[in-house]
């Protein structure tokens, strides 16, 4: 029982970052320009920007991953399905098959890597397909949306960032994430 409530929460969290990254996209950020992405400080020497949707992107990748450990790549594919739908729906046209295009690429990739690695190791297979995940979006995103790669550095390392704080709680969280103990 304990289990599917988890699985539900973090089907809802995953599918949530959607709507917000591209919500802070357009209306937040300590820059905001017309016809630009509201864009926020991800390194501060030398000075990194990226749009401010970037830490909700890059926390979707740890959340399907642990949505896959707590039910089955099934229900994940499911989720990345629905979450392309969802993408389409908050932004114009343009940004919505930006994010689509990269939402379903990316996630894709970040399954069938952490699908294979994660039954050697849980961590590595969370940074190595978030890695992967995190360079497609990125790359198809600012390709697509924007059609320069301007912030590609800083959507890296925005996204990087948001995984790296996740894995000492995941760590933490290890024992709670075996399904055999959510059973």
């Amino acid at each position: 029982m304990i289990r599917k409530i988890m699985v539900v929460i973090f089907f809802c969290l995953f599918l949530s970052m959607i709507p917000i990254a591209n919500y802070f996209l357009l209306h937040f950020g300590t820059i905001c320009q017309i016809h630009e992405p509201c864009i926020i400080p991800v390194w501060f020497h030398p000075l990194v920007y990226a749009p401010s949707g970037v830490m909700f992107a890059g926390l979707s990748f740890v959340l399907r991953d642990i949505l896959q450990r707590l039910s089955n790549v099934y229900i994940s594919l499911i989720a990345v399905i629905c979450g392309t739908f969802l993408s389409y729906l908050y932004v114009d046209p343009v940004l919505a098959v930006a994010g689509c295009g990269a939402y379903f690429l990316s996630e894709i990739s970040d399954t069938v890597l952490y699908t294979m690695i994660q039954k050697y190791n849980l961590i590595l297979a969370i940074i190595i397909s978030s890695a992967s995940g995190l360079i497609i979006d990125s790359l198809v995103f600012l390709h697509i949306a924007f059609h320069s790669y301007k912030y590609l550095l800083g959507q890296i390392i925005g996204k990087s960032l948001l995984v790296m704080i996740c894995i000492p709680f995941i760590m933490l969280n290890r024992n709670l994430l075996s399904k055999s103990r959510l059973n």
